[in-house]
């Protein structure tokens, strides 16, 4: 399968009722675009980072009954897993893709990586204005990147819980640029280049 952007009728289908017709959406169409769009994008990150890095793709596996309002790929420098490191996201919600670094819930050395993140704000600071926060993965909602939610969302990823750091792009479903899978990709790759130090001093951590 050639990837081929992300088309009105993905973010339509997004909507799907029950468990089993989004699975099956999803299984059909959306996981082999992100194994196709994935796979380029782990070339890039391995070549721009210098060490091999693992594409993973949400399977969605322990759902019973409600099915995922979103779903994902994560590349990070594991193999076997991606939810305790930090990792790239690219996922579709039923109005937009995301393209974040990701620091979710089960984060390793989560107090570590938040006071770091807060001593070196220049390193946001320095990404395009059109970059968000997200605080919760499960949650649709994200926040402008500004200084004090950037300090609130970190503060709290540190001392929640259940608290998340997401950073990067949101681009919403009528952008003509979902359905130019060559210029969706290039920017998705700049996109990541410009959270490559972020991702840098988390990982020196």
């Amino acid at each position: 399968m050639t990837f081929n952007g992300f088309p009105k009728e993905d973010f339509q289908k997004m909507n799907l009722p029950g468990l089993d017709l989004r699975m099956a959406f999803l299984k059909e169409t959306i996981q082999p675009k992100f194994y196709e769009l994935g796979e380029s994008l782990t070339t890039h990150l391995s070549a721009s980072l210098g060490n091999e890095m693992f594409l993973h793709v949400a399977k969605h596996a322990r759902r019973s009954v409600n099915p995922p309002d979103s779903t994902w790929l994560g590349i990070c420098h594991n193999k076997r897993g991606y939810k305790k490191h930090p990792h790239f996201q690219v996922g579709i919600w039923n109005d937009y893709i995301f393209l974040y670094l990701a620091f979710i819930y089960e984060t390793e050395n989560r107090t570590t990586i938040s006071d770091s993140f807060l001593d070196n704000q220049e390193l946001f600071q320095s990404l395009p204005e059109d970059f968000v926060i997200s605080p919760d993965h499960t949650a649709k909602d994200y926040l402008p990147l500004t200084k004090d939610n950037l300090t609130e969302t970190l503060t709290r990823f540190k001392t929640v819980k259940k608290g998340e750091f997401m950073v990067g792009k949101v681009i919403l479903k009528d952008e003509p640029l979902l359905q130019e899978p060559l210029a969706l990709e290039k920017e998705i790759e700049e996109s990541f280049t410009k959270l490559l130090p972020i991702y840098k001093l988390a990982m020196s951590l």
